[in-house]
């Protein structure tokens, strides 16, 4: 049996550039004129029931047939705030340039109209970039929104440093690990998940620190001789 990690290049200056940065980045106390908000995506798959499950009875569990109907895929985007405990989340039938624009459209004007500034962790994927901004909206309305925005990008092969990660994982255990049939049903069950999350004030504490990295991580660094050669 194989076991699957995101495995990173050894002795890479980008990848370390990258890694310093975001840490870096989750080193700085909260600071409401300038936020950090991390981003994130994952597809899933709508399931639905070839037979209706067995109810729960007492001492017993819900019995669900191994067997199921698939009905399409989506796309759930997720924006979390890990210091304050706040997070939005969205599901889309793509993930496309676009669907991301539109995105950040509705981050920016309706869970932070009032901030001048904000700090954005995101992954590096080819959509997830000012451009799109430029696909959807015209030119001072797409530059509009790319001012607000400090887009500091994880480096490859290291979505482990996108807290946003981490809350969907979250997300899939307590809400999406289940059989979900439509859009419809999965945009009802985030919607439920988040204001619970929500008002539990659900934080990320991210220990992990730029010296720490340089030790752990040794194997990531350069190396350079006497010389620094």
């Amino acid at each position: 049996m194989n076991n699957y990690w995101c495995i990173p290049p050894r002795e890479n200056a980008e990848f370390v550039a990258a890694m310093e940065d975001i840490l870096d980045i989750y080193e700085k106390p909260y600071t409401p004129s300038l936020l950090v908000v991390c981003m994130d995506k994952k597809p899933y798959q709508c399931l639905g029931e070839t037979r209706e499950p067995l109810p729960m009875r007492p001492g017993d569990t819900r019995k669900t047939d191994s067997e199921y109907i698939r009905k399409g895929t989506c796309s759930i985007f997720i924006f979390t705030e890990p210091l304050r405990g706040f997070r939005y989340s969205y599901v889309r039938e793509r993930r496309a340039a676009l669907d991301w624009a539109e995105e950040i459209k509705y981050f920016l004007t309706e869970c932070y109209p009032d901030n001048q500034k904000l700090i954005l962790v995101m992954d590096n994927l080819n959509t997830h970039v000012i451009g799109s901004l430029y696909k959807r909206y015209p030119t001072q309305e797409a530059r509009g929104y790319a001012e607000r925005l400090e887009v500091h990008y994880t480096p490859r092969h290291g979505s482990w440093l996108n807290i946003a990660e981490i809350e969907l994982n979250v997300m899939t255990r307590q809400c999406l690990a289940r059989r979900l049939n439509s859009i419809s049903t999965i945009e009802q069950e985030l919607v439920a998940w988040e204001q619970m999350r929500n008002e539990e004030y659900g934080k990320v504490t991210w220990r992990f620190t730029t010296p720490q990295a340089r030790t752990k991580l040794v194997s990531l660094y350069p190396k350079f001789g006497e010389s620094g050669k």
